[in-house]
């Protein structure tokens, strides 16, 4: 049995606990202090003033039956079962829409109370199956609610007019609609609108017609829905319920954990049946508690699990002599001293820096902690690097240089407090849903936005959302764009002259920079394509606040210009003051769950953990000490300078934890020939992914529902990640990582998890506060967590930045060099989509395939004609490095000249044609500008150049 078998203690089984679902107070909380005492049933209890009677009572112990009150939506009052009395009222409130007074005194159990809610019980039951599923199983309230209210029979009977044949619809493949079990309660259009913000569902016709339609369509499968379970979620009966409850009955036990899908970082109870190898999931129930959801979720975090135990998952270390031979199983033993003996060989060979190791943004902090460990003092190089190189290296980058930290400035609840958005590069309804659901409920309470995207995203318009600006700004264009932007501000006198002498530095030097007319919206208009008058208009909005926030994706770090844009939003934030308290900031969407603290935990060939730099002489020894080794104080290789080492024939070994750089890269041809240049390659992952193609060594990793640690998501928040299953492949991950250091010669070892976290908090100042311990008992905590913030820091820079100074630094704009041609007349740019995540290993092996089975490319109407093509058509899509064929889709969502494609499968591999082209201070790619050209597929080169030159003499 291995240390981690052994070692799952207390830390790990904390948070499983027999099920019971999570507390229902009714209504809402209202967010102040208590004012109000109120006497319900003779028991006296203080709360807020406008808390409704149900919600005190919870509070007080005293349960009032319910069915269209939840705590996640605002009272609605339409059951009629939570009457009460109150003293010196008339007649029968509802409790849910009566707010709490002082001095008020409640009584819930009269005569008259009792008998009105018998009588309306009888009218639900008489139109509910007498043998319903839902009550048998557990997860339908009504005959729990008929036996409290005490009702033994109906006396309307049964043979009336009713619901009890119409049929059910299963064609959502996680949930079914029964409509028999309907009681039209509208919780679930209620969640669909107030909690999720699409309005896919609606209460159709009137009266006994009256029946849950979702967007009129004939199905749900049909409909607008998202399926991100809230309309589940809410329903008090079996109307709305999970396939998998349906089909394994009830849980017995639950588990709290986090979702490992986006950077959202969702807080999840696991809720499971039996014990041991005989653990199955039976759902996804996000927590109310979650610090980042609150009880909401999305379809990947909600239902799309069931990768864990997919055939596909590799569960044995395997090996073999050549990528061309097949794989060959074989025991632990044996693979690690084929790595430890190959890597240390290839040292000999070819030099201490020959291999380096690549960890991954899917693992927790604690697994990506021991392998930049073990790179640093098992291979003895700084040859260490993560996929954030790839997506948010330049937000690492450009927020250290001018606040001073590495990450954004403010906690997701803090969108609450926003009045202007700026929303650049980013497409939370896809990549983000559940905070973008928190977008969307603040711009329904009146906050405007302000869309800067060459795409016209859903936030642009979507139910009840509105964008005051859209800028379509073309691709590459960024710097000139922000820079207009703060242009703008500075020349009409809206910027904060107080805030920037009190809390800036180098201010007349950025101001001297930014008021120049090459950086005004009718100088970058060539560049950027937005309408002067336009731009400038969203500028005073985004001065004008008061509070204006800005959320950005990798839209604004993918380019040539990355670092320098993250830079200049920064400079746009510190001119107008919207850094150091709620509702403002500077906000990067992370892309995958723990891409934060790969980031955190000194993931990067120049940087230890907490952002401190490998040739800072103090930090490197505190590692020195406490790993008994002196540690190169020279950086090592990026991932670029990796594959380019390896064709070049410098770098010949190279360990992969979770990443599929041979899909996810830039140039796939360029990574494939590096590969294929290594000795060495070893791969761990879930599956036998595209990068394992050219590995020698694999070895099986763990998913999500097997770990034991932490997470960090994109508001720095620390939330425990813990088994709900046991280790299928007989080692947790970092095991295996210190097992490999120990064959290489330098000894690795933990107790468990909690061991190593134990670790980062005594090297890491801004981790000191964190333990397993703290987080078990507290829940979630957002670093710095320290002796200066013991509690954590949901807001940074909060009267001074960490550098003690915002820096404003100048951001020239400089064209990035790939360009369109007569030969490559397109530019192409990337992005995610609802239903799938990332490289799409997850995802496509879940039935959210349903809904995208393929990448497809959009293209505008006017692009299409000239080319002829339809939406359907098989179209090749060609750069100067690459070609690959896809359906197209015709779309008005691209603005004539861009061209739209996700990189989730594959098969369509559109990495193959983006480019090397890079960010100048981190090399990350620019994979949002590619040039391409587009057209039908098998056409010939004749058909090709003719579309080029219909394009030209437009």
């Amino acid at each position: 049995m291995t240390t981690s078998q052994t070692s799952r203690g207390s830390h790990a089984s904390y948070g499983t606990v027999p099920y019971s679902p999570e507390p229902d107070y009714g209504t809402p909380a209202v967010g102040t202090a208590p004012t109000a005492h109120v006497t319900i049933d003779g028991i006296g209890v203080d709360v807020a003033a406008g808390t409704s009677v149900l919600r005190a009572a919870t509070e007080a112990g005293i349960e009032i039956p319910k069915l269209c009150a939840t705590d996640s939506l605002k009272a609605f009052g339409s059951c009629r079962l939570c009457l009460v009395e109150i003293e010196g009222g008339k007649g029968t409130p509802a409790s849910c829409t009566t707010p709490c007074v002082d001095g008020m005194v409640v009584s819930t159990q009269t005569g008259q109370v009792r008998d009105v809610r018998r009588g309306v019980m009888e009218l639900y039951l008489s139109d509910h199956p007498t043998d319903c599923p839902g009550c048998a199983r557990g997860n339908c309230e009504m005959q729990g609610l008929a036996r409290q209210v005490g009702v033994a029979e109906v006396r309307y009977g049964l043979d009336g007019a009713n619901h009890l044949s119409d049929p059910v619809d299963v064609s959502n493949p996680y949930f079914a609609y029964d409509p028999k079990a309907c009681i039209v309660c509208s919780r679930c259009v209620r969640a669909c609108s107030e909690v999720q913000g699409t309005f896919a569902l609606t209460v159709e016709g009137r009266g006994f017609d009256s029946r849950v339609s979702a967007s009129g369509a004939p199905s749900f499968l049909e409909s607008e829905c998202v399926s991100c379970g809230a309309c589940v979620q809410a329903c008090p009966t079996d109307a709305l319920t999970e396939k998998s409850v349906i089909e394994l009955g009830m849980p017995t036990r639950s588990v709290d954990t986090t979702c490992a899908y986006c950077g959202v970082g969702c807080s999840f109870r696991a809720e499971v049946q039996g014990t041991g190898d005989e653990t199955r999931v039976v759902r996804m129930m996000p927590s109310k508690a979650g610090g980042a959801n609150e009880g909401h979720s999305c379809v990947k975090g909600r239902f799309a699990y069931g990768y864990a135990s997919h055939r596909d998952r590799q569960l044995s270390p395997m090996v073999r002599d050549s990528i061309h031979d097949e794989w060959r199983a074989t025991s632990w033993d044996e693979a690690i001293e084929r790595i430890a003996t190959g890597f240390r060989d290839i040292q000999t060979r070819h030099g201490i820096g020959a291999i380096g190791g690549i960890s991954s943004s899917r693992c927790t902090n604690e697994e990506v902690y021991v392998v930049q460990k073990m790179v640093r003092a098992a291979f003895r190089n700084n040859n260490i690097d993560t996929c954030a190189r790839v997506c948010h290296s330049p937000t690492g980058y450009g927020l250290n240089q001018t606040f001073g930290t590495s990450a954004g400035t403010q906690d997701f609840a803090s969108v609450d407090h926003c009045d202007v958005m700026l929303l650049i590069g980013a497409n939370p309804t896809d990549a983000h849903p559940v905070f973008a659901s928190r977008m969307k409920r603040r711009l329904r309470e009146g906050a405007r936005i302000i869309v800067a995207d060459p795409r016209r995203i859903d936030l642009v318009r979507s139910p009840h959302v509105e964008a005051t600006h859209h800028l379509p700004l073309l691709p590459g264009s960024n710097v000139a764009f922000i820079n207009a932007m703060a242009h703008a501000i500075v020349t009409e006198g809206l910027h904060d002259e107080e805030y920037l002498r009190s809390r800036c530095e180098n201010v007349h030097e950025y101001l001297a920079f930014i008021v120049s007319e090459e950086n005004s919206p009718e100088a970058t208009a060539a560049a950027t394509g937005i309408d002067p008058a336009e731009l400038r208009a969203a500028a005073r909005l985004y001065a004008a606040g008061p509070n204006s926030a800005i959320y950005y994706g990798l839209g604004v770090t993918e380019h040539s210009q990355g670092s320098t844009m993250v830079m200049g939003l920064a400079n746009l934030a510190m001119i107008t003051g919207n850094v150091g308290r709620e509702g403002v900031g500077v906000n990067p969407l992370r892309g995958q769950n723990n891409v934060q603290g790969s980031c955190d935990m000194g993931s990067f060939p120049h940087e230890l953990p907490g952002y401190r730099h490998i040739g800072l002489d103090d930090v490197r020894g505190i590692y020195e000490s406490m790993w008994g080794l002196p540690l190169d104080p020279e950086p090592g290789l990026r991932i670029p300078n990796m594959f380019d080492a390896a064709i070049g024939g410098s770098f010949r070994g190279l360990y992969v934890q979770g990443e599929d750089i041979a899909q996810s890269d830039p140039n796939l041809n360029h990574v494939r020939e590096a590969l294929t240049s290594m000795e060495l390659v070893v791969v761990q992952d879930l599956f036998l992914n595209e990068t394992a193609k050219y590995a020698h060594v694999f070895l099986p990793g763990t998913s999500f529902l097997e770990k034991d640690g932490t997470f960090t998501n994109a508001e720095r928040r620390l939330n425990r990640v813990r088994p709900v299953l046991p280790t299928r492949t007989g080692k947790d991950e970092w095991e295996i990582v210190c097992d490999i250091a120990t064959a290489m010669g330098f000894t690795m070892s933990y107790p468990d998890a909690a061991a190593i976290m134990d670790e980062i908090a005594a090297t890491t100042p801004t981790f000191a506060g964190v333990s397993f311990a703290r987080l078990d008992a507290e829940g979630s905590m957002q670093w710095p967590c320290n002796d200066r913030a013991p509690l954590g820091t949901p807001t940074m820079h909060v009267g001074e930045f960490v550098r003690g100074k915002g820096r404003l630094i100048p951001t020239v704009y400089v064209p990035t060099t790939e360009t369109t041609s007569r030969r490559y007349p397109l530019i192409l740019t990337t992005g995610r989509i609802l239903t799938q995540y990332n490289v799409g290993a997850q995802t496509r092996r879940t039935a959210n395939e349903t809904w995208h089975p393929e990448d497809v490319l959009e293209i505008h109407p006017a692009d299409a004609e000239v080319r002829g093509i339809r939406s359907g058509d098989r179209v090749e899509l060609t750069s100067r490095v690459g070609t690959t064929t896809l359906h197209a889709l015709v779309s008005e969502r691209m603005q004539p000249g861009v061209v739209y494609t996700t990189f989730h499968h594959p098969v369509t591999g559109a990495n193959v044609v983006t480019t090397e082209n890079s960010d100048w201070a981190t090399n990350c790619p620019e994979y949002k500008v590619t040039a391409v050209q587009v057209g039908v597929a098998n056409a010939g080169d004749e058909a090709l150049a003719q579309a080029a030159e219909a394009v030209t003499s437009r």
